[in-house]
């Protein structure tokens, strides 16, 4: 595979979103649990799936931005 091919651009586009996605959603999870007084272990489970859905959005968008900007050349 070429180091500048679509899929390689496509996976860090991915991959990038995902990490940003998830430093967000476990911020903003962690706020949410404290401000909302979420009980004992549920806490764990509210930041949990805050985090994988703020990632999974966030490298869902970046991906297909970057399947979009593909075929370009700047």
């Amino acid at each position: 595979m070429a180091k500048d091919s679509c899929l390689a651009r496509v996976a860090a586009g991915i991959a990038v979103g995902g990490a940003v996605g998830g430093a967000v959603g476990a911020v903003y999870g962690t706020y949410e649990a404290v401000r909302y007084k979420v009980p004992g272990v549920l806490k764990i489970r509210h930041i949990g799936q805050t985090t994988l859905g703020s990632a999974a959005v966030f490298g869902l968008f970046l991906g297909a931005g970057s399947l979009i900007h593909c075929g370009k050349s700047y």
